[in-house]
């Protein structure tokens, strides 16, 4: 069972936080989440990093004006998950917005598998393009670039992927992973690479003299898809990165998002008016990746390229549909892999494998994922690369391809690397991992107080930015359970009382009752009910009270 504990807050910087004029509840999360002065938390454009902090993103630029200059035919190559297709929608629109002609083309993670493989070079090839430009892959094609070398074809790589021990030899990289770049921020997604990339670029058309006689190119335009491909990619939300985020919601909430991107919204219920980070992370993200996991990603780009909104419509009902499939095979791997598992004990184990012949390849990674958050091990998921039918008479059974997800604890890197430097075959996590890291840890901002939980605070979280590395709140109490019942056949709606008080609850994906007395984890949400928006509690995790419970914790003073 996870050990439920507080958030360490530093009560030096919660007072700096309240003297500057922070409500005490909001200094408190900000000072848990490392804030130390209200301008962290402002999100204001002008305090993004300057691109000049970016290793090679100058030379970049001159080589993408010089392409521009010379008229020169460009050719994007993008990454087949929403970070790679927005990367890609970005650097269309943007570098269209600047003066280039391009296009570009999107590997299909079934036929060609990741990234600029030889084999992509050739596709692009037919092409004719001048200059190649990799969005969100790219620092780990060394053959890759070799072979566009070979067709002299140049390219220009931009990726935020660690490297390898070689780089590929590409006319330029931009990557603040690579070494040697020291851009405060390792944190931007691919997406936003190419947003700094078009940033440079424009800075180097400036001085060129390009806009002395017309207005600079508005790239803010960019900033819904550099907010929607930052939080589908769930990579940290230091300050930049909450910067490009926060300012991306303030266009879709003002009407000023992308045709595609309200297309999206629409296709899933939602409002972009009210647009959230759940709605980009847990809503839009999984219908774009939708396409790239069962069919062509192609589709999701055009869906965020198109300014028609009619055909975005059209795009968007596609993609929803798709992901409404690749939610029902998802279920039926996510029961077969549990029945797997119910064979033996995953608690006896560091690290978890499954396997079987008929799971869609390009729905593993979210199978390891579901496995990964169940039982709390590091789990990698194993499909058949392509159709057995078509393996070759030496390898019967056929390539497979795995997908892996990790816990606190243990890089998966590592371990891969550490089996590629003895033996295939060899397990290398018991080795790695502190037994105590299996164990899991709830971190909660304590107990609010009965007067806080109220419809106004949960709007205000809901709205807020939160994300991998800067966590939404959640709080711990104990709970008399006044009422429950099971809804659409697979949730828990409850009715809880804390300090005197009753509020509507859900436990979503569980229908277990819960005892009279309970110790709950739980986030503060909104929920819409006959026109009218209501307060309703979220439960992540509970455990019974006995008079032994004995859950450490502070309590938030409002």
């Amino acid at each position: 069972m996870p050990a439920i504990t507080p958030r360490p807050c530093p009560l030096d910087a919660c007072a700096a936080l309240e003297q500057s004029g922070l409500a005490p509840t909001w200094a408190r999360l900000y000072a848990a989440r490392g804030v130390t002065h209200p301008d962290q938390v402002a999100h204001r454009l002008p305090q993004l990093l300057a691109p000049a902090g970016m290793l090679h993103i100058e030379p970049a630029a001159r080589l993408l004006a010089d392409a521009i200059r010379d008229q020169q035919r460009l050719l994007i190559i993008a990454d087949y998950d929403a970070d790679g297709a927005t990367a890609c929608a970005v650097g269309v629109r943007g570098l269209r917005l600047l003066g280039a002609q391009v296009d570009f083309i999107v590997p299909n993670r079934l036929e060609h598998g990741y990234g600029l493989s030889p084999d992509i070079v050739k596709l692009a090839a037919e092409r004719t393009p001048d200059l190649l430009l990799t969005v969100d892959n790219g620092i780990a094609a060394v053959d890759g670039v070799a072979a566009a070398n070979a067709l002299g074809i140049p390219v220009l790589v931009t990726d935020h992927h660690l490297p390898g021990d070689t780089l590929p030899d590409a006319a330029c990289i931009v990557n603040p992973n690579q070494p040697g770049c020291g851009f405060a921020s390792k944190n931007l997604a691919g997406v936003g690479v190419m947003f700094y990339v078009l940033l440079a670029l424009r800075a180097e058309l400036r001085q060129r003299g390009a806009y002395r006689q017309a207005p600079e190119p508005d790239l803010r335009v960019l900033l819904d898809l550099v907010a929607l491909g930052t939080v589908a990619d769930v990579v940290r939300l230091d300050a930049n990165n909450r910067t490009l985020v926060e300012n991306g919601l303030a266009r879709m909430r003002a009407g000023k998002a992308s045709a595609g991107v309200n297309a999206l919204f629409r296709a899933a219920g939602r409002d972009p008016r009210r647009a959230t980070v759940f709605d980009l992370g847990f809503t839009l993200g999984p219908r774009l990746n939708a396409a790239g996991r069962l069919d062509d990603m192609a589709l999701g780009i055009e869906c965020l390229l198109t300014d028609d909104p009619a055909i975005a419509q059209e795009l968007a009902a596609q993609l929803d549909s798709l992901n409404r499939t690749r939610r029902d095979v998802e279920s039926d791997m996510l029961e077969e892999a549990l029945a797997i598992l119910a064979t033996f004990n995953p608690s006896d184990s560091h690290s978890l494998t499954a396997y079987q012949p008929d799971w869609h390849i390009g729905v593993i990674g979210i199978l390891a994922s579901r496995l990964k958050d169940k039982f709390h091990r590091p789990t990698v998921v194993f499909a058949q690369s392509a159709d057995p039918d078509s393996a070759p008479a030496d390898d019967p059974g056929g390539e497979l391809k795995g997908s892996g997800r990790s816990i606190p604890g243990l890089h998966l890197r590592d371990a891969l690397d550490l089996v590629d430097k003895r033996h295939p075959g060899l397990t290398v996590v018991r080795e790695l991992i502190d037994p105590a890291d299996l164990e899991g840890v709830i971190e909660t901002d304590g107990e609010l107080d009965a007067a806080e939980h109220c419809h106004a605070l949960a709007e205000q979280f809901e709205h807020a930015v939160w994300g991998q590395g800067f966590a939404a709140p959640l709080f711990n109490a104990r709970f008399d359970v006044v009422a429950q019942r099971i809804v659409g056949d697979k949730h828990l709606k409850l009715k809880l009382a804390y300090a005197g008080v009753t509020f509507d609850a859900m436990h979503f994906f569980h229908t277990d009752p819960l005892p009279e007395r309970v110790q709950a984890v739980y986030a503060l949400m909104t929920n819409e009910y006959n026109g009218q928006q209501l307060l309703q509690l979220r439960l992540q995790h509970w455990e019974p009270v006995t008079e032994a419970t004995d859950i450490p914790g502070k309590k938030m003073a409002g």
